[in-house]
Formats: structure tokens, sequence, C-alpha cells
């Protein structure tokens, strides 16, 4: 018996997000093997990241949503990740996101992440995803508000002292 799992393509102004290519997982093991991931999940050997990233990756048979790799759509370099998460563990589905360093500053995070929002309102009938962030990572907690989600203390975190934001995807705006 064979499955097939059918990956959306979505397209924004600049980007293209689409499956997840094992190549993509050379720019995810690099960027969890320097300290820009401390804020993330953490620094982790490349075959911890092997394990974690092919988790990721297997949401999409398991829940029917998971990573997407991002793309510039004029050049075709890859431009980081964005998805929605819920391994084991996870109290709620997650919009989670990374870019790589010579993409950081551009809102490229900000729109791939806007994409999957109405994709997971209009196609999955989510009504609510939340970010969980290491409060020390200042800068994902901003785009999360910036993304018109709220600070919600009442939800619980992966870990504990997570910020937790609430995103209500009636409010997204396509």
């Amino acid at each position: 018996m064979s499955v097939t799992i059918v990956i959306p393509r979505l397209e924004t102004e600049r980007l293209i997000l689409r499956e997840p290519r094992l190549a993509d997982f050379e720019h995810w093991a690099a960027f969890f093997a320097s300290p820009r991931s401390i804020h993330e999940r953490g620094m982790m050997p490349r075959a911890q990241a092997w394990k974690v990233w092919a988790g990721d990756v297997a949401l999409w048979m398991l829940r029917g949503y998971g990573p997407f790799g991002t793309e510039d759509r004029a050049t075709g370099a890859y431009i980081g990740e964005v998805g929605i998460y819920q391994p084991e563990g996870y109290p709620e589905a997650e919009l989670g996101w990374f870019v790589v360093p010579e993409a950081e500053g551009f809102g490229h995070a900000q729109e791939a992440a806007r994409a999957v929002m109405v994709w997971a309102r209009d196609r999955l009938g989510l009504t609510q995803l939340v970010n969980y962030i290491d409060p020390a990572n200042a800068r994902s907690i901003a785009l999360g508000l910036r993304l018109g989600g709220v600070i919600d203390p009442s939800l619980t975190g992966e870990d504990d002292g997570d910020v937790v934001i609430r995103h209500d995807l009636a409010r997204v705006i396509a």
C-alpha cells in the first residue's frame, strides 16, 4: 500500500512556500548548529537535528500540516522554513518560522507566516494558532505581535516560561 501526501504550494508576492525537500535539511542543520538557534529549539548536533527535522516533516502525513520550505520567487534561493508544528508535547498547533542569515531583515518570515495563517483558516478550518517563544527571543516576539497576535498568559507553552502569543485567524487578512 502506498500513501500519497499532497502538500500545497502557496505563493505570495515574493515567496514560494512548497513541500520540504531533502536539500532543505542542510540549511536547517546549519541553523541549529549555530548560536542563532539558542532561543529556538536550541543548538543540536546534526544527528539530533535530522531526527527533529524528519519528525516535523512527518507532521504532513500525521496531522495534515507541517513545515513549508520557503524560497525567493525571483531567484529560487532558499529563504527558510515556516509552517504549523504540533509534535508530541505541544498543547496547540504552533505557527513557527526561521530564516537563513542572508534573508533576515527583509520581512520574509512575516510574509510567509501570513500566507500560512490564511491557508490554515481557509483550507484547514483552524480558528487559532499560537507561537511558543523563549522570552529572550525579542525578534520573534515582535514578529508574532506584528502578525496581529496577542500575548496570552492564560495559555500553556511548550516549555515553562514561554511567551505564548495567540492568533485569532478570523482577523487575518489575505
